[in-house]
Formats: structure tokens, sequence, C-alpha cells
């Protein structure tokens, strides 16, 4: 058996952060002589002097500051406990499974779960990312609560307009493309176009020579190096259009296109629970 216990360390944390036992014992709702009485009894069964008094302060010797430094994890995860077993209590969902379409941007979608983290820290959310061209029977489509994807509605569950993704037709600076006063179809033909597909995408064959990547980070790098060009995310490669490694092509006509991204829930989740409803919140806001 363990000759301290996780109440005692946890009396000796908050005598610290307030200064006196008086305070410690106010605020933990206990007599000061329980709170002394079990600060002595844990320093007597480490043999080690834990606490010394600097004014009218209680305050950590150098041997209780070390040892209080290595108990903190375990409190902080056994308060994480207690928290999650009042979750469980009351009825609170503890995870939350979402699909976001790969061109959501992340700078917004971790904006989003960071909000949502500080509202409910018991909550764990499964985030899952896919292209436009998955398969609607993946099984992360049908375990979803929430989805972000550019069809309206899912077997699972439908949906409402979210937001406009623009995508630019770009290329390397150092690109012959980018050499040129105005890009008809016909110049473009003739250089590779990389797409941001499935592996097994079986979607209409593209008329020109293309390259297939699975993410949009690998297509990214591909237009950088030069490999062709691309229609890619504008929010996505704001920096390296801002720096100038990427150009928007001056194209004949079509310069932007734009993509519809959808809020979809899960068809069974009704009446829609407390975490759900604020996480649709956030998107919208957002």
């Amino acid at each position: 058996m363990h000759k301290t216990t996780l109440e005692q360390w946890a009396l000796l944390q908050k005598v610290v952060e307030l200064g006196s036992f008086a305070k410690a014992a106010e605020e933990t709702h206990r007599s000061q002589s329980s709170v002394s009485y079990n600060l002595a009894l844990l320093q007597e069964r480490l043999g080690v002097a834990l606490l010394m008094q600097e004014g009218r302060r209680a305050v950590l010797t150098p041997a209780g500051e070390l040892l209080l430094k290595q108990v903190k994890p375990l409190l902080k995860a056994f308060d994480w406990v207690e928290t999650r077993a009042a979750t469980l209590r009351n009825g609170m969902r503890t995870r939350l499974d979402l699909v976001v379409d790969s061109i959501f941007p992340r700078s917004r979608l971790f904006a989003i779960l960071r909000q949502f983290q500080q509202c409910y820290p018991q909550t764990q959310v499964r985030l899952t990312e896919v292209l436009e061209t998955a398969s609607a029977d993946l099984p992360v489509h049908a375990q979803a609560d929430v989805m972000i994807l550019t069809r309206r509605q899912d077997m699972t569950g439908r949906g409402e307009w979210l937001m406009n993704i623009d995508f630019v037709a770009v290329a390397h600076r150092d690109h012959p493309l980018c050499a040129a006063e105005e890009v008809s179809e016909a110049m473009l033909a003739a250089w590779p176009l990389i797409r941001i597909a499935e592996g097994d995408d079986r979607q209409s064959p593209v008329a020109q020579a293309s390259w297939t990547f699975s993410t949009i980070d690998a297509a990214v790098e591909a237009v950088q190096y030069q490999v062709g060009y691309g229609w890619l995310p504008e929010e996505r490669i704001q920096p390296l259009l801002a720096n100038d490694t990427l150009r928007i092509l001056p194209l004949s006509h079509g310069v932007r296109r734009a993509t519809p991204l959808h809020l979809i829930v899960k068809k069974d989740l009704a009446p829609l629970d407390e975490q759900v409803e604020r996480l649709l919140q956030l998107f919208k806001e957002a």
C-alpha cells in the first residue's frame, strides 16, 4: 500500500498556492487542524520536510518543490477522471465524431476546435479529413455526428450550405505559364494538371495529362516544384501567393472556381445534444 494519498498532496498544493494553512482550510472546507495533521502525516511518512515558513507564508522546501512537481500530473489526471465520471453521470457525451473535407481552411477549423475544447474539455473530438472524391460509403461517414462536405446530402444525414471555398489556377513563378500575359485553355493543355483526388478515383477522365495527389499538401508541393499547374484552395496557399512563390495564372476567363461546403448533421441525432448544438454554432459563426 502507498504511504501517502492524493488528498494529502492536493492539500499541500493548496497550502502552497494560498500561502497558509488557514486559507487552505477555508478553501477546502476543512478545519485548520485537519490540514495541519494531514500535511504533518505526509511529511512524517515520507521522512522529508516539504514545507517551511518564510515570514507568514508557507513555502516549499527544495525537496518539496521537486516532489510536488512530480505529483502534479497525477493530481491533474485524477481531477480529469472525476470530471469524466460526472460527465457520464449527467448524460453528457464523451466523444464527438467529426468528418471535414480537407479543403476546409485549417486555421478556422482548429480555432473552432479550440473554442469547443474550452467549453467541453471532457468531450473528445475524433476528426477525420476526407477528400471531395471520397466514397459516401466510407465507415467514417456512418459514424460521424457532424460532417462538413461538398455534397449537400449524405446517406447518413442532410445539411445546409455553410460557405464557399475559392480555388484558383496557380503555378510556380518560374513556370512558363506565368510568363504569358494571358493563358488560354490550349496553353494549359500543354502542361500537366495537378489534381487532388483519392487514389482510386474513377471520375470521368480529364482531357489533358494530369497527375493525381491524395492530399492538398502534396498537390501544393508538386506545383511548387513545377511538376505542373493546379487548381488549389486560395486560402490554403495565401502565404505562398503573398511571397510570390506561386502566382495566379492570368486565365482568359474563369480565374476562380467556387466549391460549396455544407454542414451535415447525422439524421438520427434528434433532438440535438448540447455539444453538437455548440459545435454547429461555432462553424456557422466562423
